[in-house]
């Protein structure tokens, strides 16, 4: 038997997501702040994935090679890699925004971006070096023997065999990427986590807009995770064939 606190319980929830979404049109202030969320995690993505690759082919080919300038290169690398790893993001956010951002003008947006590529690039290097190391060093040798240079062997034969076998690891890394980006509010960008907190304060009730938050962002990383999950079917029914 439902009791009439029971109902009235669910009314007043009922209620507190209504004001959270429907009055004032809050439910598109939840799409631009998605919006916002995805254009900094797009961003970032594209940046990690160019400066990994680079940071991770510097760090490999100084080993091999007799190069200095490309040994102290691999030592700046190592050092990037060291810090950004060994320091939070939150931090790594606010000293980009008041080091580099610090005019009237700034863009909170494109300061969240930079930060989120660069500390992407830090992780994405470290996977891409181990796909790079996992692949028989025969490969190098035989992209030689056809007359490619390293560089070019490294760009046609090495990587895309790497880029393939780590996958699943880079999709895990954007999917945190993604998870990462809600700390963008600390520097007044407008993105989901900042929009919920706003309704929070319109509505003096911030957990449903939160909640709701939650649930947008459980559903990108739930598609982002079922795209990875059919990318990698794809790849390994290709190498089948």
């Amino acid at each position: 038997m439902i009791t009439l606190s029971a109902v009235t319980w669910v009314d007043k929830i009922y209620q507190s997501f209504y004001r959270a979404l429907i009055p004032e049109e809050r439910y598109l202030s939840y799409l631009k702040g998605l919006k916002v969320t995805l254009q900094i995690s797009l961003f970032a993505v594209i940046l990690g994935v160019l400066i990994g690759i680079m940071v991770a082919v510097v760090k490999v080919s100084a080993k091999s090679s007799k190069n200095i300038l490309l040994k102290i290169i691999s030592k700046i690398c190592g050092v990037y890699v060291t810090v950004i790893r060994g320091t939070p993001v939150i931090v790594q956010l606010l000293i980009i925004y008041n080091m580099i951002f610090t005019s009237r003008d700034s863009n909170p947006l494109m300061a969240a971006s930079l930060c989120f590529g660069i500390n992407s690039g830090a992780y994405v290097s470290e996977i891409v070096r181990a796909g790079i190391e996992s692949i028989d060093k025969g490969q190098m040798e035989a992209g030689r023997s056809l007359g490619f240079t390293a560089w070019q062997t490294m760009r046609y034969i090495i990587l895309p065999q790497a880029i393939k076998n780590i996958l699943p690891a880079l999709g895990n890394e954007f999917i945190v990427l993604v998870k990462e980006t809600s700390v963008a509010s600390y520097i007044a960008v407008s993105d989901l986590t900042q929009i919920a907190n706003f309704i929070g304060g319109r509505t003096y009730d911030v957990l449903p807009p939160l909640i709701i938050a939650a649930a947008i962002y459980l559903i990108i990383v739930l598609i982002l995770s079922k795209g990875l999950e059919l990318l990698e079917r794809r790849l390994g029914k290709s190498d089948h064939h």
